[in-house]
């Protein structure tokens, strides 16, 4: 009996179920970018030949990997189990090719979510050494970490104040971000020798609001006031800076963000400490993009932790 012309006939072999690097490739590309046309452009191919690459994966895979919206490509839930192995294939792909971790040719973009004052004080002015040794790789900077998560793929990896509790991550404590109690000079020359000899019974203090209560800088505070109400509640450490640079109050401010704002420190070890950890997503930790930006930020809080841990001079 002939096969009928339908399927695959006795002298072909079936498709292979092996995963093609190219196709691989263009996976990782268009999980990265969103769309057909920007992947294509960093892979130097035309989109319908990308796409063909995506079908012909998901065809090998059995299972659809992306949801093809107007706005562009948007992973499955597939697609979001399949990223970490392609990412491995895609370091054993360049380490085989090179031997050596080559800078230049690393393409895609990381997620970093971090907090404001880190992100402003210490690591935007020294990214451009980062995009100069790694000059395909784009950062996407997230600071509202309040509602970044990392198990939602909102970013690949975090600089936190905050030990990990739960979850698929791995982490590393990486110093310390100190914090003391400062106050402008106008404030201080109207405070006077006898108030500062009564201790903070006649000070204003500028603090965080009840949505930020649990932060240890406002915690230190409500001790100080015992009940009292402050003087001035803000949502951000800059209002809190330009506050006490106004001369509205002592407020007790990390010594990076303090430090050159012209403002006084009066103790410099509250107790108010916080450990500074690099988190990142488990499946996501030896891919070489997260791993390059990982161990460049890991660097940069070690060379800095004396600004970090205290007050300038």
């Amino acid at each position: 009996m002939h096969d009928s012309g339908k399927g695959i006939s006795r002298n072909e072999k079936p498709a292979s179920s092996r995963v093609n690097w190219n196709d691989a490739r263009a996976f990782l590309a268009v999980a990265r970018l969103g769309t057909l046309s920007g992947a294509a452009s960093t892979l130097g191919v035309g989109v319908a030949t990308l796409a063909r690459r995506i079908e012909r994966l998901e065809t090998t895979m059995k299972v659809p990997l992306f949801v093809r919206q107007q706005s562009g490509y948007r992973l499955t839930a597939e697609g979001e189990a399949l990223v970490p192995r392609a990412e491995a294939l895609e370091a054993a792909g360049n380490a085989f090719a090179s031997g050596v971790e080559d800078g230049s040719s690393m393409r895609g973009r990381v997620g970093l979510a971090t907090a404001e004052n880190l992100a402003t004080r210490l690591i935007l002015p020294a990214l451009q050494t980062f995009r100069e040794r790694y000059p395909g790789l784009a950062i996407d900077l997230v600071t509202d970490i309040s509602t970044a998560n990392l198990h939602r793929r909102d970013a690949d990896l975090a600089i936190r104040m905050v030990k990990p509790e739960r979850g698929n991550v791995s982490f590393r404590r990486l110093g310390t971000l100190g914090y003391g109690l400062y106050a402008s000079a106008d404030y201080l020359a109207r405070r006077g020798a006898e108030s500062e000899a009564d201790g903070f019974d006649d000070d204003a203090f500028i603090t965080w609001n009840e949505r930020q209560a649990h932060l240890p800088a406002a915690q230190w505070v409500a001790r100080i006031l015992q009940g009292r109400v402050p003087a001035l509640t803000t949502t951000s450490l800059h209002t809190q800076v330009v506050a006490a640079s106004a001369g509205l109050g002592l407020a007790v401010l990390p010594h990076l963000i303090a430090r050159d704002t012209g403002l006084v420190c009066l103790d410099a070890d509250l107790g108010v400490e916080q450990d500074i950890y690099l988190v990142i997503q488990t499946d996501l930790s030896r891919a070489p993009r997260v791993r390059a930006l990982a161990d460049f930020l890991g660097e940069l809080v070690i060379d800095h932790r004396e600004r970090l841990e205290a007050p300038g001079h």
